[in-house]
């Protein structure tokens, strides 16, 4: 019987773990910080100033909140004035409504929202074969935009002004790191190139643009622009609450014509009309990149701040239309860098990055001689149009433009290798479809993973159902596809294996020097691998297999350790926060619109949303201040900020007690509780010594002693990632939403020892004289079986072999697939989240 040690403490705490350099312009010292203190701002925590009647200008506080019900339920005329009515006829007690009618509620909305910068709009008028033409922009100019945050006493405390460099020691040097973009060189190479001047930084911005189908069937669509501020923290600045992302503008689509679609005038149109359209929303923001603007913040320190477009989000349709590049036929189809079309697939290659001077020059050209103008840009792939970007100093297009994970790989190449999997397996007959099928049916079940009862025969839009899709086609394919039954099917699992290594890595919150190299090998692996796979499908008889990987996609992650390094880590410039607002803005179109002014009614709506927002989080503020005064010196422990301290949390108990003869007799329809009575006393008597309790006598346990079973288990722990605390929620039923659901955990089997183990029984009891234990019977996989490749390594787990341990050893919740061919042998899902791939990686387990 193994004697279980607690497990150790999560964080080493050096004395100086963290050290912060700071840009030299910002007149700050180096910070040398424990881990405890490492990211807190004791300004962010200093309560702000609050207002008393925050819901001004609604006249009371009732009137606010029955507004905000209202345009979230995107409730119609009729419907508001007939819930007021109600309303009115009934409603007593503390909160009063003193709105009457929907024309009430309207002139409180405008109220509300004209303490925003409202939207406008502006006619940009072209000239298109001697014919003039009108387009509509609807515009929040950026820099109003960045004012109204600017004014928000909540937000202020978070804004980050200054670059600096990060460093976390391992334990021999001091490593740096990389996460927020503040943490990378280019905002240190801004703040370098600014003026000379006291306080002179940069107010940085991320901007994202993608048409979007509003109505069901594509006919009405919308093309919004989204802005975030990068000088607040991820949390905020992704999140969805003020400081988030906002619409800021609402471009013109030019219509699709069958007699002009592909002309060279009416595809240079669409770009003019675009970037035409997008300074609108640059304007005041153009001016201030040249001579900053005077502010002073919440450390009552004046600044200068210079706007810069930090990060250009988007996917690679929207980076061509802002790079003005010609797309992916041209004869250098990266926005970033001058690759040429037929070696996109080569990631072994690296090429000459673009530059805002040399798109200029050969725009000069052209303008002095149209013919060598146009022979020097198509060498370029760049479209006769000036960049509106190039207005903005401090900022370059292409700079900006940054690598998507939603779009490059699980929207984008994922589908590619996703398609070729599918004709592999089609050859392979219908046996092996259906295999497929059922394995990717059978993949157990975990929190906030997709899953899929089909994968063959399922189409979909949604990236996220891709990323889920790709975690787990692999596993589900290892024994279906081998070097005997399908060579093609097997090279491309390779192909997959290292797919999912470089999405795990490029995925990671937290970037050292350690895995930026790690993605330029991987990167090399996946090269080699690719090729080694055309080379395979060349020779196949398998028809229609992928032999042209040229395409923009299979070569812009090529880019990424740059992003990284100069901009921070990849969830800084995702798609996916941007994406996420097209959901409210096509509710708006079918609740809130009569189908006439699409964009100034949505726009109104989103506006007036913006507005509630800004209040919303007045008034939570003022109820905290008040429920904090009120508490005073008694604040309860979730009040109190403290270091990370993993722990553990049973829930789901049932209903009544199991004694230790009714757990035995299950031993007959399952082998992990025999000798159930014996094992437990055992452990009981062997364990408990270890944690400080001196037993006079041996622990014996009746027949009828009682123990309370639990469904549930919450585990917290420190992530390897960002070292931040973590949670996994772990289900050990039998009728999980009808189905058995235990799950599978990672555990402190010794001090010196971690394995994995399979949940059979979580369960309290109390054992005289010395109080209320937490146990979980669990089954061990213990004997590691390695195959040829990093893709194949079995655990092996003894089924007879239960054992029991204290909640205490638990680490953190995992995913383990039973291999098809040998039940008693298990493979961990490494990629399953970024903690889980970095423990394998470094065998941290």
């Amino acid at each position: 019987m193994a004697t279980i040690n607690p497990a150790p403490a999560a964080s080493a705490q050096l004395p100086s773990e963290f050290k912060t350099e700071f840009h030299p312009r910002s007149g700050r010292q180096t910070l040398f910080q424990p881990f405890d203190q490492f990211g807190i701002s004791p300004e962010a925590q200093d309560a702000p100033i609050v207002d008393k009647e925050p819901w001004c200008p609604f006249r009371l506080h009732g009137d606010f909140e029955f507004s905000e019900i209202t345009i979230e339920a995107a409730l119609n005329k009729s419907q508001i004035n007939a819930l007021l009515s109600l309303i009115t006829r009934i409603s007593e007690g503390h909160a009063q409504i003193t709105l009457k009618n929907e024309a009430d509620l309207s002139k409180a909305w405008d109220n509300a929202a004209a303490e925003l910068t409202p939207f406008s709009k502006h006619e940009v008028a072209m000239t298109y074969k001697k014919n003039e033409q009108v387009y509509e922009v609807h515009a929040r100019p950026i820099w109003d935009w960045a004012l109204d945050l600017l004014d928000n006493p909540l937000l202020a405390p978070h804004f980050v002004w200054d670059a600096c460099r990060v460093y976390k020691h391992n334990g021999a040097q001091f490593e740096r790191f990389f996460n927020e973009p503040w943490t990378g060189d280019r905002w240190w190479d801004i703040q370098s190139s600014l003026p000379d001047i006291y306080g002179a930084v940069p107010f940085c911005f991320i901007l994202y643009a993608d048409k979007t189908k509003l109505s069901s069937f594509g006919t009405v669509k919308g093309y919004p622009v989204v802005v975030r501020c990068v000088n607040l923290p991820t949390h905020i600045r992704n999140g969805e609450a003020f400081g988030g992302g906002r619409v800021v503008g609402w471009l013109p689509i030019v219509p699709e014509d069958a007699g002009e679609e592909g002309k060279l005038g009416y595809t240079t149109l669409k770009r003019v009309v675009w970037h035409e359209s997008f300074k609108k929303l640059l304007e005041h923001a153009a001016q201030y990149s040249k001579t900053g603007y005077s502010h002073k913040c919440h450390d009552n320190i004046l600044r200068w701040l210079f706007p810069v477009i930090l990060i250009l989000s988007a996917d690679y349709e929207e980076q061509c239309m802002m790079s003005l590049i010609r797309g992916c036929g041209s004869k250098c189809p990266c926005p970033v860098c001058l690759v040429p079309l037929e070696e996109l697939h080569d990631l072994s290659k690296t090429y000459a990055l673009r530059s805002i001077g040399e798109a200029m020059e050969a725009l000069r050209v052209y303008k002095r001689s149209r013919a060598q103008g146009e022979e020097l840009l198509k060498a370029l792939g760049l479209r006769p149009v000036e960049n509106i970007f190039w207005i903005m100093w401090y900022s370059d297009p292409h700079d900006a433009l940054s690598f998507d994970r939603l779009h490059s790989l699980h929207g984008g190449l994922w589908k590619h290798l996703l398609a070729e999997l599918k004709k592999i397996l089609t050859s392979l007959g219908r046996e092996a479809e259906a295999a497929f099928e059922k394995l990717i049916d059978d993949f157990p079940r975990w929190r906030n993973l997709n899953h899929f009862k089909s994968a063959i025969n399922i189409t979909f839009s949604d990236g996220n159902k891709y990323q889920d899709l790709s975690k787990q086609t692999l596993y589900a394919c290892l024994n279906l596809l081998t070097p005997r039954t399908s060579p093609e099917g097997h090279q491309l699992l390779h192909v997959i294996s290292t797919y999912l290594q470089l999405d795990s890595l490029i995925g990671l919150d937290v970037h050292t020097e350690g895995t930026l190299v790690a993605i330029e090998a991987e990167l090399l692996i996946f090269d080699m691998e690719l090729k080694a796979y055309v080379a395979c499908a060349k020779s196949s008889d398998i028809e229609k297999l992928k032999l042209n990987w040229n395409f923009p996609k299979t070569h812009l992650w090529k880019h990424i350790v740059r992003n990284i390094r100069r901009k921070g880590a990849a969830r800084n410039y995702s798609t996916r926060p941007n994406e996420k607002l097209h959901g409210p803005l096509k509710d708006t179109y079918h609740h809130q619109t009569n189908g006439k002014d699409v964009a100034g009614q949505i726009l109104c709506v989103d506006h007036h949303k913006f507005a509630l927002m800004l209040l919303r989080e007045h008034v939570d503020a003022v109820d905290e201040y008040n429920r904090l005064q009120a508490l005073g010196n008694d604040l309860p422990d979730e009040d109190v900020a403290v270091a990370f301290n993993g722990h553990m949390k049973l829930g789901a108990p049932t209903q009544n007690p199991s004694s230790i003869l009714d757990l035995e007799n299950c031993s007959v329809v399952d082998r992990s509780f025999q000798a159930f009575r014996r094992k437990f006393t055992e452990f009981i008597n062997t364990s408990l010594p270890t944690y400080g309790h001196q037993l006079m006598n041996w622990i014996t346990f009746p027949a009828d002693y009682q123990i309370h079973e639990h469904h549930y288990l919450k585990v917290n722990y420190e992530s390897m990632v960002d070292w931040k605390q973590a949670t996994d929620h772990l289900r050990c039923n039998p009728q999980f939403h009808g189905l058995l659901r235990f799950d599978h955990a990672l555990i402190q089997l010794t001090a010196d020892e971690t394995i994995f183990v399979r949940l059979i029984l979580l369960f309290r009891c109390s054992i005289s004289n010395l109080g209320s234990f937490e146990f979980a019977l669990v089954q061990p996989y213990t004997a590691r079986i390695n195959g040829s490749h990093r893709m194949d390594c079995f655990l092996q787990a003894h089924l007879a072999s239960s054992i029991f341990v204290p909640l205490s050893s638990f680490i953190r919740g995992a995913v383990l697939v039973p291999n098809a061919d040998h039940q008693d042998e298990h493979l961990v899902v490494d990629h399953l989240d970024s903690d889980m791939f970095l423990r394998m990686r470094a065998r941290v387990w």
